[in-house]
């Protein structure tokens, strides 16, 4: 009973903020179908993610530049970027800056949730331990698709100007942050709360402020606009 109980604290946290996020967008929400599918592989690309790490692991002279940045960091958030791209970018259910972002944080929670049970069932974590990592790691992951997934919806109706540039932040600035959060861990063993909870509050300020720009251009918003006047 304690086990099912830990698994699900580690389920929830994912599926939460995807609730949150699938319900930010105002304008012409996305299929849930369609969400769940890209939530379902980012569960997924768990498998290869940990096939190149360990291989990397194995072949490399770790520090924790090399394993929070290239490791860590640069493999999920290039294979994230990676599936994405040749997935979701080109789709017909793409058509508004805001899908970025909810397809970005759909792949991330799905990575997140499945990286949760596993460090759940592995390590007998305790409720108290799930509520905390729902609060980091799951949520940082919630953030760093946030970045991406701007970014990306930037790139996708940006008109061709600047397209391959804004696409490499949406691939790079995910990468730099999450680099960061992983650095902040590995070198702060005994203080890393006093680092980690600011960077996360800036996460979250700079990412809701990144949800309200998305849909602030979507097209859609005008034909709202006109359904509720004509109501």
């Amino acid at each position: 009973m304690l086990l099912l109980s830990v698994i699900t604290s580690a389920v929830a946290p994912g599926l939460a903020l995807l609730t949150f996020f699938y319900l930010k967008d105002k304008y012409d929400q996305e299929p849930l179908l369609m969400v769940l599918k890209v939530f379902l592989l980012g569960m997924m690309i768990v498998l290869p993610v940990m096939i190149i790490q360990r291989g990397l692991v194995l072949g490399l002279d770790g520090g924790p530049y090399v394993d929070s940045f290239l490791i860590s960091a640069g493999v999920e958030e290039a294979l994230k970027w990676f599936v994405l791209y040749h997935m979701i970018y080109n789709h017909t259910e793409f058509d508004e800056p805001y899908d970025g972002i909810l397809y970005a944080v759909a792949i991330s929670l799905g990575f997140a949730t499945i990286e949760n049970v596993m460090y759940a069932w592995y390590s007998n974590a305790s409720i108290g331990t799930m509520i905390l990592r729902a609060l980091l790691p799951v949520s940082g992951h919630a953030m760093f698709g946030v970045i991406m997934g701007y970014h990306m919806g930037r790139a996708k109706f940006s008109g061709g100007v600047k397209t391959r540039k804004i696409l490499l932040i949406s691939l790079l600035l995910p990468w730099l942050w999450h680099g960061i959060y992983d650095f902040l861990l590995a070198t702060t063993a005994n203080y890393w709360i006093w680092f980690i909870v600011p960077l996360m509050a800036v996460l979250w300020y700079g990412g809701m402020g990144k949800v309200a720009r998305a849909n602030s251009r979507s097209p859609f918003r005008f034909l709202k606009r006109e359904e509720e006047v004509n109501l």
